[in-house]
């Protein structure tokens, strides 16, 4: 156990000059993702229909706003988080464990870090696409009708980044696709149910408010839904400061336990 943590490189990640060209390339697996971008896309829209126009028919207004409204919203927030986790998961493990394409790449003089960066970029970006897919379909509808709006738009992609930085986290752990399930269990599920997506959070009991409160779905979906209802966010630093801390940190960790898993 001594010696595996003494094995542990903890310095920062570097980045060399070649890794905006790394991150091209990662970006250009977007031809590729069509389909993905597809499911990504229908998969929130079916529960935004589905539970915004049948549950929402039999509810009362929510925040001032009808049920559909509220939920589009955080349909956004959860389409973000789920697309990121999915492609820093079985995508970024597929190339590296079952394809060896991070080995392929560092043969060329790109490190290991640089590889990551460009991991994580394109997961972000592609959670990106997905979020903002659905928030231009629910404008079309009529969900959306506040400039303020646009301003989402930066704070998807931050959530893109964190939920991608942690998932590739559990990457760097995994023995086999069938780790994932423990993370999507234990992790995303609960906040998708706690964070406020489908309800408000201070319906929930105080307790479960409290460890809500540290989730970073609770933070997207604070930022996201006031700019969607024409409204500035309350705590808007706090929020930036939490999601964006999140990502720096965890994309930290997932380096450093890549590093022990390919490089030791």
């Amino acid at each position: 156990m001594i010696k595996a943590m003494s094995a542990l490189d903890y310095s920062l990640p570097l980045f060399t000059a070649r890794t905006r060209c790394l991150a091209a390339q990662f970006f250009g697996m977007a031809q590729a993702g069509d389909s993905s971008l597809l499911g990504n896309l229908a998969d929130p829209m079916i529960y935004l229909f589905g539970l915004g126009y049948g549950l929402g028919g039999l509810l009362p207004q929510v925040g001032g706003v009808t049920y559909i409204a509220f939920l589009a919203s955080g349909t956004v927030c959860g389409s973000t988080m789920n697309a990121a986790s999915f492609e820093a998961l079985y995508s970024s493990f597929s190339r590296m464990h079952m394809q060896k394409t991070w080995e392929a790449i560092m043969n060329a003089p790109v490190s290991l870090d640089d590889v990551m960066l460009g991991e994580l970029l394109w997961a972000a970006a592609k959670a990106s696409l997905s979020g903002v897919a659905i928030l231009a379909v629910i404008w079309m509808l009529g969900f959306v009708a506040s400039p303020l709006a646009l301003w989402a738009l930066p704070v998807i992609f931050i959530t893109g980044l964190c939920f991608a930085a942690l998932g590739l986290i559990i990457t760097a752990l995994a023995p086999s696709y069938d780790f994932f399930m423990y993370y999507f269990t234990l992790f995303i599920t609960p906040m998708v149910l706690l964070c406020g997506v489908f309800f408000p959070t201070n319906q929930l009991p105080p307790l479960v408010q409290t460890i809500a409160a540290w989730l970073p779905l609770t933070h997207a979906v604070a930022l996201i839904r006031p700019l969607m209802f024409d409204t500035l966010p309350s705590d808007i630093d706090l929020h930036l400061l939490v999601l964006m801390g999140i990502s720096l940190l965890a994309f930290w960790v997932a380096v450093v336990l890549t590093r022990r898993r390919l490089l030791t």
